[in-house]
């Protein structure tokens, strides 16, 4: 029989590997689901992100053992807060919580998690309340602007390209995998950045071909993304433009539409300005 666990903290990291000086390839958030795949002794719990089917190991401490009832039950009944930041009050204790954690069994105003009761205060929304489409994903995007970069991060206090549109389009109502070499498989190809409308998603390379950063096409020829921080920059078919250091910094592979055509926001983007960029500066 599957054994299940929730994360009952604010952030806990998911790393590649059973020991914190292993690299951290993601986080899981309050309230996300993981299936235990195994335990190395009783630090460490090899887990399987329910939400996005991403492995790692991650504290045993850290985690919270749920039955397969309650699993079931929370991964049905739940809702999504839209703070950025947020502090739950409990009745003898207050957890601080970020965008996109899940509060289970939520009444609208409280849950509870085990033998802990919680108030929540903000703003939240239930995935069958969520106006799906671009206008939500943009909206999700732009709070998180400003963070800064963290490899594997998923929150406000540190993110990685692909965690940013991962956790915009989930709020809205769509699931994406955890990586951009994988989300690059969903979708439809959107064949010239001059057709992208906002909300699509712009995939780049390296030098080696491969897809390694991600960004939400926005209005105005511009994409919000993370390249130290959360950002927004100029984009082109080239790639990305930073203003500030003169050059291309993204090399552009692909572009490509999520939303089915009546999500789709029937603006276009708009015909872009003339640039005198010159070809030194690419890249």
């Amino acid at each position: 029989m599957p054994v299940y666990a929730i994360c009952p903290l604010t952030v806990v990291p998911v790393r590649l590997g059973p020991t914190h000086r292993s690299e951290m390839g993601s986080q899981l958030l309050f309230g996300e689901l993981v299936e235990v795949l195994e335990t190395k002794g009783r630090q460490w719990t090899k887990v399987h992100c329910l939400q996005d089917d991403y492995i790692g190991w991650s504290p045993s401490p850290q985690l919270r053992d749920l039955s397969p009832e309650e699993a079931n039950l929370f991964s049905q009944h739940f809702a999504y807060s839209l703070d950025v930041f947020h502090m739950l009050m409990g009745s003898d204790e207050a957890l601080a919580i970020t965008l996109g954690s899940r509060l289970p069994y939520f009444d609208g105003m409280r849950f509870a998690l085990g033998n802990k009761d919680y108030t929540f205060s903000g703003q939240a929304v239930f995935p069958e309340d969520i106006k799906k489409g671009p206008a939500m994903v943009l909206k999700m995007a732009r709070k998180l602007l400003n963070a800064p970069f963290l490899w594997g991060g998923r929150t406000i206090f540190g993110i990685d390209s692909s965690a940013l549109v991962q956790l915009a389009f989930r709020i809205a109502g769509y699931d994406l995998p955890r990586l951009a070499e994988q989300q690059v498989n969903r979708g439809e190809i959107v064949d010239f950045i001059e057709k992208a409308l906002p909300g699509d998603i712009a995939f780049f390379e390296n030098n080696q071909g491969r897809i390694n950063h991600a960004g939400i096409i926005l209005p105005d020829a511009k994409i919000i993304h993370v390249h130290d921080k959360a950002r927004i920059d100029a984009i082109d078919h080239f790639g990305i433009f930073n203003q500030q250091e003169g050059k291309y910094t993204h090399r552009l592979r692909v572009v490509k539409r999520i939303f089915s055509p009546a999500d789709i926001l029937p603006v276009l983007l708009p015909e872009k300005k003339e640039t005198e960029i010159k070809q030194q500066a690419l890249f």
